[in-house]
């Protein structure tokens, strides 16, 4: 499924609550989003759909706990009119960057102050939001916190902690190559190919219906031990999200634990988290550790300024310090440039998270369709942005919000 963004009507007339997407009981038929008839991945029913994905496919609960939700401190400031150049040299504001790259939802922490909040389209404050592949840094900082702790070898064979993988690619892979993604699979990640191997895995994992006469995988365990090898390992990067969903099952063997427990004990109550989170579960309840995560904006915000915080937040150490520098270094570049990522030049991909490598060391969490986590250590901000753009490569919205969010930090260091 092509999507030409020049084609596309703008994010005022998509607007899911004007458009009345499932309104009524029942819903009108030209009205109605479903899971089974894919009509829930289409441009305009995804502007609603990833903010309502409970009510599309199997979930599982990240528990908050019973304790009080941690302070956000406001400190209201009015950013729409910060000035930014676009990639392709047009002029561009916050605000107007907000509206043209379809943000369903935007926060900013400077110093740990919520400064700026908005929401569009379906989602709501409580409401949790899909994070797509943002997903896969909460898995990487899950195995980080493990590795601290001794219960991983980063530098053990995958098959150390599941042997089940061992005829497949990952029959020969170590750990932190399938961390920062070096391994060599015949697995591809093209969002516009029917053809392509992430929508088999979409079908294990629960976010693609199954076809009548399907022979693949249906479920995520079953997809991951068919995985066939090409290339070498360590050699390069490459983008695939299957080294996230085996990453999840090195977690869940170390650890004991499902990913929802896991990360419900390590983070989202010592966090003090204001809602639960969900994931989507495959069709034997196994959750997405590479894109199944949904969550609050206040609380995706509450991770990332906790991540810029060096794992604390809420008055305790939550994640080792060690864990956030590891990531804060960045991989090695030379690795990362053969993927062509021309929107992020000099960058790298270290333990699931994207590292710029530039001027203020900022670096993110990043999910298809714009969802995201921008971390400037040297601003000490924070954005938080979910999104519905219809373009799922963020090669579409890098051109404009990664200058947006460049001009903002230096904004706020000016102290504008």
């Amino acid at each position: 499924m092509s999507v030409n963004v020049a084609t596309q009507p703008p994010a005022t007339e998509t607007n899911p609550e004007t458009l009345g997407w499932m309104r009524g009981f029942p819903p009108a038929p030209n009205r109605t989003i479903t899971f089974q008839d894919g009509s829930f991945r289409s441009f305009p029913e995804l502007r609603w759909a990833w903010s309502n994905v409970r009510q599309l496919v199997p979930t599982v609960n990240v528990w908050r706990g019973a304790g009080p939700a941690s302070v956000l401190p406001r400190a209201d400031h009015d950013i729409g009119a910060v000035a930014s150049t676009t990639m392709d040299g047009r002029p561009m504001t916050f605000a107007n960057m907000l509206e043209e790259t379809y943000t369903d939802g935007i926060a900013v922490l400077h110093r740990g102050k919520l400064i700026y909040e908005r929401y569009f389209g379906a989602l709501k404050p409580h409401k949790p939001h899909i994070a797509m592949s943002v997903t896969k840094s909460f898995t990487g900082t899950l195995a980080g916190i493990l590795i601290a702790e001794g219960k991983i070898d980063p530098q053990a064979p995958v098959t150390e902690y599941v042997p089940e993988l061992k005829a497949s690619a990952f029959g020969d892979v170590r750990v932190h190559e399938a961390m920062d993604m070096t391994t060599g699979l015949a697995y591809t990640e093209i969002y516009t190919d029917k053809n392509s191997a992430v929508w088999s895995l979409r079908r294990a994992n629960g976010m693609a219906p199954i076809p009548p006469d399907y022979e693949g995988a249906t479920n995520i365990f079953d997809f991951l031990i068919a995985q066939k090898k090409q290339g070498e390992h360590g050699k390069a990067f490459a983008y695939k999200t299957v080294n996230s969903d085996v990453l999840a099952w090195i977690i869940r063997r170390a650890s004991g634990m499902t990913l929802s427990d896991l990360l419900s004990e390590r983070i989202w109550q010592p966090m003090g988290a204001e809602e639960d989170a969900h994931y989507h579960v495959d069709r034997i309840g196994t959750e997405s550790g590479g894109g199944g995560l949904s969550t609050t904006l206040r609380d995706l915000a509450r991770f990332g300024e906790m991540i810029r915080n060096h794992g604390r937040c809420n008055g305790r150490q939550i994640v080792p310090s060690s864990v956030i520098d590891d990531i804060a270094r960045g991989g090695d570049p030379k690795k990362f440039k053969p993927a062509g990522y021309t929107t992020l030049p000099g960058a790298s991909y270290r333990n699931q998270w994207w590292v710029t490598h530039n001027a203020h060391g900022a670096y993110m969490a990043r999910g298809v369709h714009g969802q995201g986590i921008y971390i400037d250590p040297k601003a000490e901000m924070v954005i938080a942005r979910y999104a519905s753009h219809p373009v799922a490569g963020n090669a579409a919205n890098d051109p404009v919000t990664l200058p947006a969010y460049m001009a903002l930090a230096k904004e706020l260091m000016a102290g504008g």
